[in-house]
């Protein structure tokens, strides 16, 4: 095994405390009402079927910023939230800013020092840079949906990592939160390791609790996977 990509919303950023604490904070600054934990929750419940559009060709390619701003825009008319434009841009851009789970950084700079290591995301290219900076994660690589054009659990996005970086896929692992991203990857012939955020949807999470699967590698963080993996 010559690398580890990455997913990275809930594997390595914890998106929900993140965008709630950004939406309190907007709130205070405002000296308005909104419903965070309530749109945070909604908004990511968008995620997959806005993506699914695109999947399945319903409508044109369009990048995660995108869907994300078209999913907010029905959620703040739902609640009936009124803000311009410039407001609706800068709540968009929370996922920009998202802070990463306490093991991450330690994590990955140890594996680093025996893999390449990179991001496989659905979240677009300038969204991923700019997680990246905001919560300092040290990638080799960015590679995202909009690199291919294709989103995640499609076959083209793990193998269009695979194929940029010269590597067959049983040489390159895929590292994720989510039971079914790593079905994808291992059905391609990678390997895989599996990390529970069992906190990622908040306190009533129901899924992804545990592998559910025989993975490769199953590790309680990044720092513990990266014991594992020296060990091996």
């Amino acid at each position: 095994m010559k690398a580890i990509v990455f997913d990275v919303f809930g594997t390595i950023v914890d998106w929900r405390s993140s965008l709630i604490h950004q939406f309190n904070e907007l709130q205070k600054e405002l000296g308005i009402e909104l419903p965070s934990e309530v749109i945070t929750d909604q908004w990511r419940q968008h995620y997959a079927p806005s993506m699914n559009r695109v999947r399945q060709g319903d409508v044109p390619w369009m990048g995660l910023d995108d869907l994300h701003r078209e999913s907010l825009v029905k959620l703040l008319k739902q609640h009936g939230v009124a803000l311009d434009e410039a407001t609706i841009d800068r709540i968009n851009h929370f996922w920009h800013q998202l802070d990463p789970w306490p093991d991450v950084q330690n994590g990955l700079q140890r594996l680093k020092e025996h893999y390449i290591i990179g991001t496989l995301t659905n979240g677009n290219l300038s969204l991923m840079v700019d997680v990246a900076r905001h919560a300092k994660l040290p990638w080799d690589m960015v590679f995202c949906a909009e690199l291919f054009q294709h989103y995640k659990p499609d076959p083209e996005v793990y193998l269009g990592a695979c194929g940029l970086l010269r590597l067959p896929p049983e040489e390159v692992m895929l590292c994720a939160a989510h039971n079914y991203d790593l079905g994808a990857a291992r059905a391609l012939g990678m390997k895989t390791a599996f990390i529970p955020r069992r906190t990622e949807y908040g306190p009533h999470q129901s899924k992804d609790l545990e592998a559910e699967e025989a993975w490769d590698f199953v590790a309680e963080d990044l720092v513990a996977l990266s014991e594992h993996l020296l060990i091996e």
